[in-house]
C-alpha cells in the first residue's frame, strides 16, 4: 500500500527545519505521492496536511512517542479510500506490532443532523450532512482488519481515532459518545486524555518494522470475512446449479484446486448467454471458495450489477458488501495475492481503467485485461460476448486468451451455450440473434416454444398494460427502449421528466442518479426494487439483470428495410457512440444493445417499435398480443 512514511520525530524536524514549514512538508507528500500512486493532491488536501500533521506529530513527541511512524495519506486495499493517518508502533503490554488510524479533523463546531448518532453537520461547511468522524474511522479499521492479512484474527492490534484538534467540548458536545471498541474520538479541549490514551497503545520504542510489516503485507480476504460471506451467501440465497452449470462450477473448482496444488496459475474463461446462469456459477463460486477460506473475490464493471449484488448477497452485512468489486479496482493489485478472481459479467472489461476523466499524469496503458489476470492465481471470466454495448468494451474470449498466453498462462475455456436449457429459451435467443443480424441468415418468423411466450403490441400502451397485469398477477416485469429519446435531470420537485414519448404514450426513463426521485428507485436498482416498472429502463440498468417478462420498445435507431433490420446512428442518443465511435462499431453496439435488451426476459417478451415499417415487420414475424 502507499503512504507517506515519516517517524514523528522527523516529521517535525521537516516541519521546523523549513524557512515556510508547509510549504516543505506538502510538497514532500505531494512528490511522494505523485511518484508513487500518482495523486495530485487538491489545495485543500495540502492545507490540511500543512494544519493538522504538525499538530499529530507534537502530540506524539509530547507522549514520548516519537519513534512512531506516521503512515501519511495510507491507501486502503483494493480502494481508492486513503485514510489520513496509520500510526505503526510496538504494544507496551505484548510487545507485538500495534497499529492506529487517525482521522484528522479541523472542525472547530460541529453537531449531530436531525439528532441522528450516525450524520453531523459542520459549521462552515454547507451543504449535505458528513458522516460522524468516528463512525468514519470505525470503517476503515474494519475493512484493514478484513483485508489485511498481517491483521487476521489480530483484534488487539488496531484502533481507530477520530481527533477534532481544533474543537473544544462544547461545540461538539453532541458527537459524544461515539463509534464502539475499536474508535474513539477526541477534542482539543480532551488533548491530555489523548496523549494518555497513545501512551496506553504505543511503548516508546521504534515502530519502523511494524510499518514495514503492515506495508508489506499481503492483501486478501480474512478468514472470518469469508466464514460469514459464506453463511451470508448460503442462508440468503439457495442456488441450485443445473447439469452444465454444475459442470462449469466444478471445472473451475477442479483448476483452482490444481493451482494451489503445483502452485501454478490458470485462466478460466465462462461463456454463455442470457439466463445461463453465469452469474448464478458465479456467487456459488464465492461461496463455496469463501467456505474454504480461499482468498476470493468478486469483480464486475457493471455499477447497476454490483450495487445489486452488495444488495442481495451481502444485505445486512457491510462485511460482504466489501467482496464485490469494480474491474478497475486492481490497478494496484499485487500479482497472486488472490487465490481466485471471478470477473463476473466480463464482456465489460473495458481496454485500460482510466476514464476520459483521467488526469493526464495519472493515465497508464496498461490493459485492464492483464490487471485482472494478474490479481490472482485462479481469474475466471464469465461472459457473452454478445453484450459488448459500450466503445471501449474489450471483454471478448479471443482477447482474454491472448492477454493469457502473452503471460505463459494456462486457459481452459467452458461454454454453457451446447447444453443452454435454464433461464428462458435457446429458440428464442436463436431467434434474436437472426432478427439482430448476429447470426448469418435473414430474420425468421417466430415458430413457439412451450416454455417461452414472444408476440408483437400494437401501442406501447397495449405493451405496459400487458406487463402491469403480471406484475398484478405476482411476476416480476420491466419496460426498456434504445437510447433514442432525451434524458433529462428530474424536475425541481423531484419528479421526473417524461422523455420517452410515442405519440400520447409517455413515460420517464430510469433515474439518472445515485438516489432516489419521488418513488422511482436509484439507478442502479431499477430493475430489482419496487417502483421501477413505472420508468423505462435502458441498456446500462438492464444488463445483467433478468425478470419474468419483458417489454422492449425499439426506437428508430434500429429499423426494418427490405427484409431486415439496420441500424440508425443518427437516431441514437447514447453519448457512448459520438466519440470516435466509427459506423462499423456503432453498428455492432446498437445491435449489441437490443441483444440485451431483448433477452432480459424469463418467462416472455413483449416487442413494439417506434417506426411504423419496422412494427409492420415485426407483425409479419410474431402473433399478436
Amino acid at each position: 500500500m502507499t503512504a507517506f512514511r515519516r517517524s514523528a520525530e522527523s516529521l517535525v524536524k521537516l516541519v521546523t527545519s523549513a524557512s515556510i514549514p508547509e510549504r516543505r512538508l506538502s510538497e514532500a507528500i505531494t512528490e511522494h505521492l505523485g511518484r508513487t500512486a500518482h495523486i495530485s493532491p487538491s489545495p485543500a488536501e495540502s492545507r490540511s496536511w500543512d494544519r493538522s500533521l504538525p499538530v499529530l506529530a507534537r502530540d506524539l513527541l509530547d507522549a514520548g512517542l516519537g519513534a512512531v511512524e506516521m503512515l501519511i495519506e495510507y491507501q486502503l486495499p483494493l480502494t481508492s479510500k486513503r485514510a489520513d493517518v496509520v500510526l505503526a508502533g510496538v504494544n507496551p503490554r505484548t510487545g507485538r506490532d500495534a497499529y492506529m488510524v487517525v482521522e484528522l479533523k479541523q472542525w472547530s463546531q460541529a453537531e449531530l443532523y436531525e439528532d441522528d448518532p450516525e450524520l453531523v453537520l459542520v459549521e462552515g461547511w454547507p451543504g449535505a450532512p458528513r458522516l460522524h468522524p468516528a463512525l468514519q474511522v470505525q470503517g476503515y479499521c474494519d475493512y484493514l482488519a478484513d483485508f489485511t492479512e498481517v491483521l487476521d484474527g489480530r483484534d488487539d492490534a488496531l484502533i481507530g481515532v477520530a481527533y477534532l484538534h481544533n474543537a473544544a467540548d462544547p461545540d461538539v458536545q453532541d458527537l459524544y459518545p461515539a463509534g464502539d471498541g475499536r474508535a474513539r474520538m477526541f477534542s482539543r479541549s480532551r488533548r491530555a486524555d489523548f496523549l494518555r490514551f497513545l501512551r496506553d497503545q504505543f511503548a516508546p520504542r521504534p515502530g519502523a518494522e511494524a510499518a514495514d510489516r503492515l506495508l508489506e503485507s499481503t492483501i486478501r480476504p480474512s478468514k472470518r470475512l469469508l466464514a460469514l460471506a459464506a453463511q451470508e451467501i448460503k442462508e440468503r440465497e439457495q442456488f441450485v446449479l443445473l447439469a452444465e452449470q454444475r459442470l462449469a462450477y466444478e471445472l473451475v473448482m477442479h483448476a483452482v484446486e490444481r493451482a494451489r496444488r503445483a502452485g501454478s496459475k490458470e485462466v478460466v474463461i465462462v461463456t454463455g448467454g442470457p439466463g445461463s446462469g453465469k452469474s448464478v456459477i458465479a456467487l456459488s463460486l464465492l461461496g463455496e471458495l469463501s467456505r474454504q477460506e480461499r482468498a476470493v473475490l468478486h469483480a464486475t464493471g457493471s455499477r447497476s450489477f454490483t450495487e445489486t449484488l452488495r444488495r442481495v448477497p451481502g444485505r445486512g452485512s457491510s462485511k460482504v458488501k466489501s467482496l464485490f468489486k469494480y474491474f478497475n479496482g486492481f490497478t494496484k493489485a499485487r500479482p497472486d495475492d488472490l487465490d481466485v478472481l471471478i470477473c463476473d459479467e466480463a464482456h465489460r472489461i473495458r481496454e485500460t481503467s482510466q476514464t476520459r476523466y483521467t488526469a493526464a499524469h495519472l493515465r497508464s496503458d496498461r490493459r485492464q485485461v492483464d490487471e485482472l489476470i494478474d490479481a490472482a492465481r485462479v481469474p475466471v471470466f464469465l461472459l457473452d460476448e454478445h453484450q459488448v454495448v459500450r466503445p471501449g468494451e474489450m471483454g471478448t474470449v479471443s482477447e482474454i486468451r491472448a492477454h493469457a498466453r502473452a503471460r505463459g498462462v494456462r486457459v481452459q475455456e467452458i461454454s454453457l451455450d451446447e447444453q443452454f436449457r435454464c433461464g428462458g429459451s435457446r429458440a428464442y435467443e436463436n431467434w434474436v440473434l437472426s432478427l439482430l443480424g448476429l447470426r448469418p441468415g435473414l430474420p425468421e418468423a417466430w415458430t413457439g416454444d412451450d416454455h417461452f411466450t414472444v408476440a408483437a403490441t400494437d401501442s406501447p400502451r397495449r405493451l405496459e398494460d400487458l406487463l402491469r397485469s403480471k406484475l398484478d398477477a405476482g411476476y416480476s416485469a420491466r419496460m426498456t427502449a434504445g437510447f433514442c429519446w432525451p434524458w433529462s435531470e428530474p424536475h425541481k420537485d423531484d419528479t421526473l421528466v417524461h422523455d420517452v414519448r410515442i405519440g400520447d404514450w409517455t413515460r420517464p426513463w430510469n433515474v439518472k442518479g445515485d438516489r432516489a426521485v419521488g418513488q422511482a428507485p436509484a439507478s442502479a436498482l431499477w430493475a430489482t426494487m419496487d417502483g421501477g416498472f413505472e420508468q423505462v429502463g435502458c441498456v446500462y440498468t438492464a444488463q445483467g439483470f433478468e425478470y419474468d417478462y419483458n417489454g422492449v420498445i425499439i426506437g428508430p435507431d434500429l429499423v426494418a428495410r427490405s427484409g431486415r433490420l439496420i441500424t440508425v446512428r443518427a437516431a441514437s442518443r447514447d453519448p457512448a457512440l459520438t466519440r470516435g465511435t466509427d459506423d462499423e462499431e456503432a453498428d455492432r453496439l446498437i445491435r449489441n444493445t437490443y441483444k440485451v435488451l431483448l433477452t432480459r426476459g424469463m418467462l416472455g417478451t413483449l416487442l413494439y417499435s417506434a417506426d411504423a415499417e419496422t412494427q409492420t415487420f415485426l407483425r409479419r414475424l410474431l402473433p399478436a398480443a
